[in-house]
């Protein structure tokens, strides 16, 4: 009689955890008025409720100043931007990290640099960057990643000796402290994302902030499609863009930020408890947890799943089996970037690839980031956020429904199951997977 329900057996879990976005009638409230004053979009900039929250957020996360703006791969493009960043420089990321991340160097004619991540935290590998670095590195582009900082420390330590910016990529990280000192506040921007699957959501949307006025000038001219900053001390020109928040995301955002101290509160109960009960458990493992980080931001809750004490039973089986006993969950929720299918790198779109080379640089050959590429296509197990915004009960079905997968886990060696298929799919082809309705 089999056990795992993917062979037949009875799920751990049957009823959908809490939904996400979360909202209530604050948020009802905000839109409408929005809705009644006519006054929707982001000009006059910075509009009133774009103006008002993006003060808010930048004061929580230890910045002077803050832009909301369209998305978080903008706040990037405007990050690199305002840093000064010319067709040519290079800038230093991680390889396992979302492919918007990169893309924003491209489009401005720079050149990315990979660097693995370090197998502790899958964030940036600080002691590999000074090795990455050349005469033409402008920036260090660092990612905090699910539940974990890169080590600011040695990145600032690095950056500051050589004039180079440093853009943190928050969009994990909202609410999160390094030091005390709130995520984006340490280097010269924070970037964040407030898509749908964020830790707040206006479904879409951004936020850069900075403690430099110049930078926070140049910011917003390329935001306001070139426009004089607001206060235009340092009168910058430049070509900008229409990269404005809308008022509907930005009124949404208000109260989703005064929601967020409470939400964290209960993920970090309910993760230090299902921590508590899976740690110590063979053939799993968890992600370090630096003293450093002072307050946590769980975006995702990520742990390792070790194929090898499995007898090889690869990590797609674990998924698909976990996920029919109830619980989502994911593995190739990001790849390295230079391996991605959605990063089809052409260099004749993008000219500095070229530039005083004998042959182009091929990003898609050039590297092998061995922990990366294991941490994507071996190890991680990604667990959504919002199931850790339940109960005590919910966190126990979580952690049971995992036990049981891996002390029935012979069960899946042998098993061809649609759900195995459709965990293997990189997200370049779940589209068509969601289509076939498996």
């Amino acid at each position: 009689m089999p056990k795992l329900a993917i062979a037949g057996g009875r799920p751990v879990r049957r009823k959908p955890f809490p939904a996400w976005p979360i909202y209530s009638n604050h948020e009802a409230r905000a839109l409408l008025q929005v809705l009644r004053s006519r006054n929707w979009g982001g000009y006059p900039f910075p509009n009133t409720h774009a103006s008002a929250f993006a003060a808010k957020f930048a004061k929580a996360h230890g910045a002077k100043y803050g832009i909301a703006l369209a998305n978080g791969t903008v706040a990037i493009e405007v990050a690199l931007r305002a840093a000064g960043i010319k067709p040519g420089d290079e800038v230093v990321v991680p390889a396992y990290t979302w492919e918007g991340t990169v893309g924003p160097i491209l489009l401005l004619n720079a050149i990315p640099v990979f660097v693995d991540v370090d197998p502790d935290t899958y964030c940036l590998d600080a002691h590999l960057i000074e090795r990455a670095i050349t005469p033409k590195t402008r920036a260090i582009l660092p990612v905090h990643l699910a539940m974990n900082f890169a080590d600011l420390d040695e990145i600032l330590r690095i950056a500051r000796s050589r004039n180079i910016a440093v853009i943190e990529d928050c969009a994990h990280a909202h609410a999160g402290q390094w030091r005390g000192k709130g995520a984006g506040g340490s280097g010269d921007f924070g970037c964040f994302s407030f898509q749908s699957s964020k830790i707040i959501t206006a479904g879409e949307g951004g936020a850069v902030i900075t403690s430099s006025l110049e930078h926070f000038e140049r910011a917003q001219s390329y935001v306001n499609c070139g426009r004089a900053s607001i206060t235009d001390q340092f009168r910058h020109r430049l070509i900008g863009f229409n990269y404005r928040m809308t008022e509907f995301q930005a009124a949404v955002l208000e109260v989703q930020l005064q929601r967020l101290p409470k939400q964290a509160k209960t993920r970090l109960a309910n993760i230090n408890y299902f921590e508590k009960r899976l740690r110590g458990t063979p053939g799993l493992a968890f992600l370090k947890r630096d003293k450093r980080i002072t307050r946590l931001a769980a975006y995702q809750f990520v742990f390792k799943y070790l194929p090898e004490h499995f007898g090889g039973i690869p990590r797609v089986a674990f998924l698909a089996a976990l996920e029919t006993e109830g619980i989502p969950c994911d593995g190739l929720f990001y790849e390295p970037v230079y391996r991605s299918a959605l990063f089809p790198v052409d260099p004749a779109d993008f000219p500095a690839l070229s530039w005083g080379r004998p042959a182009p640089l091929n990003l898609k050959t050039l590297y092998h980031c061995p922990v990366s590429e294991r941490a994507a296509y071996k190890e991680a197990v990604w667990l959504p956020h919002h199931l850790f915004l339940g109960t005590q009960n919910d966190t126990d079905d979580i952690a049971d429904a995992i036990l049981k997968v891996c002390e029935n886990i012979n069960e899946l060696r042998s098993l061809k199951h649609p759900a195995i298929e459709r965990k293997a799919m990189s997200r370049a082809e779940r589209p068509r997977v969601e289509k076939r309705q498996w």
